[in-house]
């Protein structure tokens, strides 16, 4: 049952897009994410925005080439989403909350 405490913990207000990130859902998530592979570059790619690209994409089934140009390159997301379904790590993940 929804209450007023649940609508305020589940309001959206303020985020770019709706299917955006909070602070206390990146908190959860942030643990998730497996780090970069060592020896190599540096990760130059903002991991909650890949996330943030991610979720647009499935919340607004819009096509990747649709993806907004404040959000990571469609490449870059759809890449991360690509190794992290093959290596499990996207299952574990939301099925971790449930």
């Amino acid at each position: 049952m929804w209450t007023d405490v649940h609508r305020r913990t589940a309001e959206r207000k303020g985020l770019r897009y709706p299917s955006d990130l909070s602070e206390a859902e990146w908190r959860l998530v942030e643990p998730l994410i497996p780090p970069a592979k060592r020896g190599g570059r540096k990760r130059s790619v903002n991991i909650r925005e890949v996330l943030n690209g991610i979720f647009y994409v499935l919340s607004t089934g819009c096509q990747w080439k649709a993806l907004p140009k404040d959000l990571p390159p469609k490449s870059t997301v759809y890449d991360y989403l690509d190794l992290w379904s093959w290596t499990g790590r996207w299952r574990a993940s939301i099925t971790s909350f449930t």
